[in-house]
């Protein structure tokens, strides 16, 4: 079940393993999609409006939960690729230990927290009442988002990317049936879609799990390799921290941009909603790629193939290029058919016309938003979570300026000037950071080889 990413053809070893990351992020959307569709449709834009006016807090934790996950799993990843399995194996386990942890504590937290953060950011009266009811049952999923995402993040790690697709694929079917059972037959509302996503996603991360233990024979542990180790926790910590916190950074340039979005009015925020999901749709290649390179980087650094990372970057741009080009043909032309998921286009023509809008102008962009996350996750998978995060500062940085600057004289014109600000301004500090990375590696490894044959010479 495990894939070794540090031979054969670049390109095709790249698309081979994002393609069913692509497949599963696009039907992980469907969690959030089905809520919003279901939601919009048969309860109405009001809800639809609450439901939205929750996305950036909830990227602001559920994408710190995700993002740790991912961080454990780097040097997963880099073991496996340099064939230490007993010491792959305690950091696995010491990265289920951190989950459990992580998991009370952001649980009780968010759970308290999230009615005075939704009125510091001025959601408007009329929604409030649902975004609070809605996202605080969100939040209560949270030990579930842990469980699946740590178990699908080390079957990545160990090059399967086809299995939590297939998960995916049988519990988003599931959310969208019980959406339908509670929303509608139940009449529960925004309550009622949140705990359809909360019982998908518990279905999903237990039989991940099992699947995990049953049938990744490499994974089976000692009792010894089982026990809390400090050392281990450090270094998975020291990577997982700022990939979470990366997440987060730039969700908190997304929270202050929601509250600047939040005083245009309802229309507004439902007109931004419908937008991003329909955005969210067509960036999930992108993100599948970028977390294809995480691993593919992860295992050629493990194995001392440096070269295989600076050539996987210029295939993985390739593609980016290619793929945005035809997104912005494709979204000219299918903009309002999409809208027409979440919303009655022929009922709410101006928040159609605004919607529009929105994906116009972020269309244009998804060159270097592509590319930005190449390079992101391709820093992360080497090690450098850090620096990686640092650009998610660059990000939340160009959303506030604009939320302050812009969206005051502008509108929703400079609301809609937010994401392509901040694309542009991490795209910047991403690329020398790259270039930086790649050139420390290889210069470490080289010196590492030249002292070995001294060594040997010796």
């Amino acid at each position: 079940m495990t894939k070794d990413l540090t031979k054969g053809n670049i390109l095709k070893a790249i698309l081979l393993f994002a393609l069913p990351l692509m497949l599963g992020n696009l039907f992980q959307q469907f969690y959030s999609l089905a809520d919003t569709i279901i939601v919009g449709r048969f309860v109405g834009v009001s809800a639809l409006a609450a439901v939205g006016s929750t996305g950036s807090v909830n990227y602001l934790i559920l994408g710190f939960v995700i993002g740790m996950c991912n961080g454990f799993a780097i040097p997963i990843a880099q073991l496996f690729g340099a064939h230490d399995e007993s010491d792959m194996r305690r950091h696995t386990a010491n990265a289920a230990w951190l989950c459990i942890a992580w998991a009370v504590v952001l649980t009780i937290a968010t759970v308290a927290l999230t009615r005075p953060i939704l009125e510091l950011m001025q959601t408007p009266a009329d929604i409030i009442d649902d975004a609070a009811n809605y996202i605080i049952w969100i939040f209560a999923g949270i030990p579930f988002v842990f469980l699946y995402n740590m178990v699908a993040a080390v079957m990545r790690a160990l090059g399967d990317s086809r299995t939590p697709l297939l998960f995916l694929l049988l519990t988003s079917a599931l959310n969208i049936a019980l959406d339908l059972v509670f929303v509608i037959v139940f009449d529960m509302g925004v309550q009622g879609a949140a705990i359809a996503t909360d019982v998908s996603q518990a279905i999903s991360g237990v039989l991940s799990y099992v699947y995990l233990v049953r049938q990744f024979k490499i994974l089976h542990m000692s009792r010894e390799e089982l026990r809390v180790d400090k050392s281990a926790c450090r270094r998975l910590n020291a990577m997982g921290l700022p990939m979470g916190l990366q997440c987060s950074i730039t969700a908190i340039g997304s929270v202050i941009m929601q509250g600047a979005v939040n005083l245009l009015g309802s229309a507004a925020v439902a007109a931004v909603t419908a937008a991003s999901k329909t955005q969210n749709l067509l960036t999930c290649p992108l993100e599948s790629l970028g977390t294809a390179m995480a691993t593919y980087s992860g295992q050629n650094l493990g194995a001392a193939r440096m070269d295989r990372v600076r050539r996987g970057v210029v295939c993985a741009n390739l593609v980016v290029v290619v793929y945005a080009l035809a997104s912005l043909v494709f979204l000219h032309f299918c903009d309002v058919t999409i809208l027409g998921l979440f919303i009655d286009t022929a009922a709410e023509p101006q928040i159609v016309e605004l919607a529009c809008d929105y994906i116009f102008w972020n269309s244009l962009f998804f060159i270097p938003l592509g590319a930005l996350i190449v390079w992101r996750y391709t820093i992360q998978g080497l090690g450098y979570s850090t620096l990686a995060m640092m650009a998610g500062v660059a990000e939340m940085v160009a959303r506030t300026l604009t939320a302050v600057l812009l969206v005051p004289p502008l509108g929703y014109f400079g609301a809609e000037l937010s994401n392509p600000a901040a694309w542009i301004a991490a795209c910047l500090f991403l690329y020398p950071a790259y270039r930086w990375t790649v050139r420390h590696l290889e210069n470490r490894l080289n010196a590492g080889r030249i002292s070995m044959q001294n060594t040997v010479s010796d």
